[in-house]
């Protein structure tokens, strides 16, 4: 199988506001020292030339960190300009201390400017604005004791850079000592403390209150509260995972969280389109000096084409997109797109250096780096509860907006309301408590027979996040929703849809007594197999997965064979015999894993012993698969065909060459499950011949008796 995702996670991104440093080498020279400050403080005075809408929490704090880095760009040019003039003389070695730690100094002024004018963090900026500030004033007076200590050979280089170096000392003193929050930041922070109080309090905010922070953090639309809730849900997950935070931050994400899906929900009618109006303005954008050494083509991904996300190596050597090698992989191609050599491994290893350009490049261009998709996954199940009555105040609230909008809203409001739900029960569980507390799960249902693809699409999406909920699941049912589910599987508009409505079944299939209730739909295992065999591979996946969860129940297995469900596995073993058998190829897994179940039962023994193509294949699997598990499902079908198909069957694997090898060597190093069903099938075989051998050595003469005598 490919390797999960946990092997080789990539780093663990910086916390916002948290500003790590590497101090230059000791033994580094003078020069290239000066020329990598120039280019932090070229970097740090680029904001300078950005719009005001760049820093909208601390604007005057920033601004003037943003122009005292300016002056530090002027002076150190000026310094470099007097090294390498006509009678230039060399900068002293004594020089390097004193650079040091303004190298220090501008690598945490650097990080601090950003966070503060990153994208999607502003709220967060504002709320911490007084923190910010005082890491600001810090920062400040580090570069003024810097610049200070630098010996005269630095500061007296020439007459500009003795002047500019007065001037940054003066102003970074005073910036050390003066700079705080603006006025206009702690009027914000006390309306969104306001509207944290209301929720708490379970009562309706003031939209004007809200709209005034949105305007001032720039989020005044639902994609800027979306990028918004976005970046405090990674935050939140982020701190859950690793642990030991501190619980006054976990609350304050949490109601800054709901106070963005409130408003996302309550003050936009329309969904507007982020992500033109970003790649417009990444056009416009004129690119940072900081970033100028970098070719964006060769960040790009030789698959798609487009700028990588999570750059990984593969046993090549070539980087590519984590999901567009992964999905190469599962489609059954084994070996490198870029060098065209079989790949020899299916791990892939992060690339943290292509990770890094990437994420300064995005960065110079005011665009925060998209986290993996698989990261957070494990943090999810601990937000069953909310994090403080702020957070679940704000959540009902817009909740119980959303249900009035689902039930007698017009379409447009009923097909935004319906993608908010979908969005809402992505991934906090309180947040899916919360929606079918409200009894969203019907008017879900009701919108499956909608005429628009976009409504049908979100409805199913979002019956999917709720069934993973223990009163989702009762509630889908208890409304007569599983007919409406198999429907979707077979008629749905898009294919998506019919993936996702797949997936539901999966879930419902957790429980026996949902389990004999969908097997009993006359169409549900049909529309399953039906989907196993045609489906894109997220459609099969989904399909093998549930019907798997269904053949828990014995009357499904009978409809399951009747249906054909061994051919369309068979199709997925036979189809591409060495994309079965490589290592990314989970659909072949649960193939085996689906034949094993089917075959507990006489039925559907019979049915895949039909095949002798297909049992040949099965034993080659056997020999081939190197996942543990894979081979302990193999065993247990072959040795179920062994019980159920008699000698014919016995007599079919015996004659087989791989089967006694890959069973000897499955006895030697395998489960206990799978030594116990290999040792079986063995001794069944062994049993199976000596029986046929046995009336020929009773026709044999007395005089020439060679027969076997068991022990």
């Amino acid at each position: 199988m490919l390797p999960p995702d946990e092997r080789g996670q990539p780093p663990r991104r910086r916390r916002m506001l948290a500003l790590p440093a590497v101090c230059p080498c000791e033994a580094i020279a003078p020069a290239p020292l000066l020329a990598s400050l120039l280019s932090l403080a070229a970097d740090a005075a680029g904001l300078q030339r950005a719009g005001a809408d760049a820093l909208p929490a601390l604007r005057g704090a920033a601004r003037e960190a943003v122009r005292i880095a300016g002056l530090l760009h002027a002076f150190l040019d000026a310094v470099r300009g007097a090294a390498s003039g006509g009678d230039a003389r060399p900068l002293p070695d004594e020089a390097v201390l004193g650079l040091s730690e303004l190298h220090v100094a501008l690598q945490k002024l650097r990080l601090l400017l950003a966070d503060c004018a990153r994208k999607g963090a502003r709220l967060w900026v504002l709320m911490n604005a007084e923190m910010a500030a005082s890491e600001l004033r810090v920062v400040m007076g580090s570069v003024a004791t810097a610049v200070d200590t630098l010996p005269e050979g630095v500061t007296a280089a020439s007459a500009e850079a003795r002047e500019l170096a007065g001037l940054v000392s003066a102003h970074a003193w005073r910036a050390a000592a003066r700079l705080r929050p603006d006025p206009e930041d702690d009027r914000a922070a006390r309306g969104v403390r306001s509207v944290l109080a209301r929720f708490a309090g379970g009562v309706t905010p003031d939209a004007d209150d809200a709209r005034h922070v949105l305007d001032r953090v720039g989020a005044a639309t639902w994609s800027g509260c979306a990028e918004e809730g976005a970046f405090l849900e990674a935050e939140l997950l982020e701190r859950q995972e690793t642990g030991g935070e501190d619980d006054n931050d976990l609350v304050l994400i949490g109601g800054l969280m709901a106070f963005l899906v409130y408003c996302r929900v309550v003050l936009f009618d329309r969904i507007d389109d982020a992500n033109k109006a970003e790649a417009a303005a990444a056009v416009a954008r004129p690119p940072a000096r900081c970033a100028a050494w970098i070719n964006p083509e060769a960040l790009q991904c030789p698959i798609t084409l487009e700028l990588m996300t999570d750059p990984v190596t593969v046993a090549t050597g070539q980087t590519y997109d984590r999901a567009s090698i992964k999905k190469w992989i599962k489609s059954g191609c084994r070996t490198c797109p870029v060098t065209g050599e079989r790949l020899r491994s299916a791990e892939l290893v992060p690339n943290v250096a292509a990770r890094g350009i990437i994420e300064q490049l995005l960065l110079s261009r005011g665009v925060p780096m998209q986290e993996p998709s698989s990261k957070h996954r494990c943090a999810v199940d601990k937000t069953a509860a909310p994090f403080g009555a702020a957070a679940a105040g704000g959540v009902r609230l817009a909740v119980a907006f959303l249900i009035v909008r689902l039930s007698r809203g017009t379409p447009a409001q009923q097909k935004k309301a319906s993608y908010e739900a979908r969005k809402l029960s992505k991934r906090n569980v309180f947040y899916r408590a919360c929606l079918v507390e409200a009894d969203a799960v019907p008017w879900l249902l009701h919108l499956l027979s909608s005429g628009d693809a976009s409504v049908q699409d979100n409805a199913v999406a979002g019956l999917l996040n709720l069934s993973k909920h223990p009163a989702g699941r009762r509630a889908l049912v208890e409304s007569g929703g599983l007919g409406l589910i198999v429907d979707a599987v077979n008629v749905a508009a898009r294919v998506e849809a019919r993936q996702n409505a797949a997936a539901v079944l999966f879930y419902l299939s957790s429980n026996p007594e949902y389990c004999e209730e969908i097997s009993r739909i006359p169409e549900a295992i049909p529309t399953l197999v039906q989907l196993a065999r045609d489906g894109a591979y997220r459609g099969r996946k989904n399909a093998l997965v549930s019907l798997y969860g269904l053949l828990q129940c014995a009357d499904a297995h009978g409809p399951a064979v009747s249906a054909g469900a061994v051919a369309a596995l068979a199709g997925l073993l036979l189809g591409s015999p060495a994309a079965a058998a490589a290592e990314g190829d989970d659909l072949a897994l649960d193939a085996v894993a689906l034949l094993a179940r089917i075959a507990e039962q006489p039925g559907g023994a019979r049915a895949v012993a039909a095949s002798s193509e297909l049992v040949t294949r099965l034993v080659d699997f056997l020999g081939e698969s190197a996942s543990r598990s894979a081979k302990e499902h193999c065993a247990s079908l072959l040795a179920s065909l062994g019980r159920h198909g008699g000698d014919g069957v016995l007599a079919l694997l015996g004659k087989l060459p791989g089967l006694m090898p890959a069973l000897y060597a499955l006895i030697a190093d395998g489960t206990p499950q799978a030594v116990k069903k290999a040792r079986w099938l063995v001794n069944e075989i062994h049993r199976h011949y000596e029986q046929r051998q046995a009336p020929a050595a009773a026709r044999t003469p007395a005089a020439g008796d060679h027969r076997v005598i068991r022990v």
